[in-house]
């Protein structure tokens, strides 16, 4: 489900003989910022400067430069004129139009999955489901936000769907920097959990289940996103 799922679950196989070659300064420099916005260490409106990235990175204005150009392509930044790049703030509107785009994208991925997956991959979903369920209880926002992602990112890998993915994992992007906001405001005894429907759904091989679960899975995350943001709107 794009390049950060890839080396996440390359992380989870075991050692067989891969390379060991390095990749590119500019590659790591991307992936770093990639996961920062995905997961949130970035917040909605942070500006974000090469001197500042060469500071926090140790990375040289080449990479970082290029990471940024990437990521604005990605909509994961916005370039704003005046040479200002910024993580992007959602507004309700674009939040409705984020839970149109994911619940057709990522429902038919998952429908598309069940019709296919290995045994043996429900058995790794089930065993990340309940990591998050321990983060969740912990109160655990990183453990959530990176292990939610894990979920989808290994459930929609066996989609064989690579463009679907690809547009997927650029929406995921898109929001994350505002759940995780949610997480802080909510906390994550409160954030939704579709999970374990899916998983019923995969193991009796109902795609049309799955894919029903992730539509509702999707909903809630995001309406509890545009909540926030309504809130945050009548406030000011």
């Amino acid at each position: 489900m794009g390049n950060w799922a890839v080396n996440m679950m390359e992380n989870e196989a075991p050692d067989s003989g891969r390379s060991s070659a390095k990749p590119p300064a500019h590659e790591n420099v991307y992936q770093t910022l990639r996961a920062q916005i995905l997961f949130g260490e970035m917040a909605p409106g942070q500006a974000v400067t090469i001197q500042g990235l060469t500071d926090s990175l140790g990375a040289g204005m080449t990479p970082v430069r290029e990471a940024i150009r990437r990521l604005i392509s990605d909509g994961a930044l916005i370039f704003q004129g005046n040479r200002r790049v910024s993580v992007p703030i959602l507004t309700v509107d674009d939040v409705e139009q984020l839970i149109f785009v994911r619940k057709t994208i990522e429902s038919d991925l998952a429908r598309r999955a069940a019709d296919q997956i290995d045994p043996d991959v429900v058995t790794a979903l089930e065993r990340i489901d309940t990591q998050l369920d321990v983060a969740i209880s912990n109160g655990d926002v990183a453990g959530y936000l990176q292990g939610n992602y894990k979920f989808h990112a290994l459930l929609y890998a066996q989609a064989n769907a690579p463009i679907l993915t690809d547009l997927a994992d650029r929406l995921w992007l898109r929001f994350g920097p505002s759940l995780r906001v949610v997480c802080g405001r909510f906390g994550t005894q409160n954030l939704p959990d579709r999970h374990k429907d899916m998983l019923t759904a995969l193991r009796n091989g109902d795609a049309e289940a799955a894919a029903a679960a992730m539509m509702a899975d999707v909903e809630q995350g995001m309406q509890m996103v545009a909540a926030v943001l309504a809130e945050d709107a009548a406030r000011n």
